[in-house]
């Protein structure tokens, strides 16, 4: 079979399953709490392709798995992967006034709300990938927890968020230094979300290790777009505000390489990347397939 050239029918096919994951999850804008759960809700549910929840399913399929096993896990990637964007999107972070195309949480609900919101989205993740069924077994779903601290806490995506705070402004940053950033501030989550997708579907040490590279590898090619796209895209396009990293002295690849050597980069990250998904065979198609999307995307 050739291989995929669109991703959107694997999309089209997991949506449904990370969506209905993600309402069950999610509490009801009611009650004495409700302005907390709709900014929650807010958030989470203002669309985007949820790239890292899509792997975690592709990831339960490409070692034979039922993606439906890995729903819960996937929702709960989403509710980690959300909460880091309304944190990020701060005044005292990135200051940005737009997320997908519409006002970001804390231009909505307040900076102490939009706080709260996003602490409450990382507590619930972890509940919600605790109690993660569909006939996983304790061991393995202890296993996928452990992932998802180690991905989201100080050795990951929040120890490469830190640095590259630390990072602006400063004009010797080396690419060695940006490289650890990313491979934290972004590899981290899609390493960790094709691992537990993974062990989801009953893979074994082998296909977990291999999974986590592909994560990886495509991780750091889709912040090497974020990177290229913030050069040459338009805020319509993206949904968020463009040509912001240079102006306040972020560290980036286009900064330091150039754009064609960007552009070189993520072409071999994600060739790598497939090449690692082939070692799945046919069942590795979708993961093939995201990450042509991942490396094509122009926004």
């Amino acid at each position: 079979m050739p291989e995929p050239l669109d991703a959107e029918p694997w999309f089209s096919r997991y949506a449904p399953l990370i969506s209905r994951a993600l309402d069950g999850a999610l509490p009801e804008a009611s009650g004495p709490l409700g302005r907390l759960h709709e900014a929650m809700r807010y958030s989470v549910l203002a669309g985007g392709k949820r790239i890292r929840s899509m792997l975690c399913l592709a990831a339960c399929e490409a070692v034979g798995g039922n993606p439906e096993n890995a729903a819960q896990p996937a929702a709960a990637i989403e509710l980690v992967h959300t909460y880091s964007l309304i944190h990020d999107d701060l005044p005292c972070m990135d200051d940005d006034d737009l997320r997908r195309g519409q006002p970001t949480n804390h231009k909505v609900y307040g900076d102490a709300v939009a706080v709260l919101a996003g602490d409450g989205l990382l507590s619930l993740a972890f509940e919600v990938m605790a109690e993660a069924s569909a006939g996983i077994p304790d061991s393995s779903r202890l296993q996928m927890v452990r992932i998802l601290a180690a991905c989201a806490g100080p050795r990951g995506m929040v120890g490469g968020q830190a640095l590259d705070v630390d990072s602006e402004g400063i004009d010797d940053v080396d690419l060695p230094t940006l490289q650890y950033i990313h491979t934290r501030k972004t590899g981290a989550l899609f390493s960790g979300a094709c691992r537990i997708g993974g062990i989801a579907g009953g893979a074994d040490d082998r296909q977990t290790t291999l999974l986590g590279k592909f994560g990886e590898k495509l991780g750091l090619a889709f912040q090497i777009v974020d990177d290229l796209l913030d050069e040459t895209g338009h805020a319509e396009k993206l949904g968020k505000a463009a040509g912001k990293d240079r102006p306040r002295g972020k560290v980036t690849y286009p900064r330091i390489l150039g754009l064609e050597e960007s552009k070189r980069r993520v072409m071999e990250l994600g060739r790598v990347a497939s090449e690692i998904a082939s070692e799945f065979d046919t069942p590795g198609e979708p993961l093939k397939a995201i990450a042509r999307f991942i490396v094509e995307r122009t926004s």
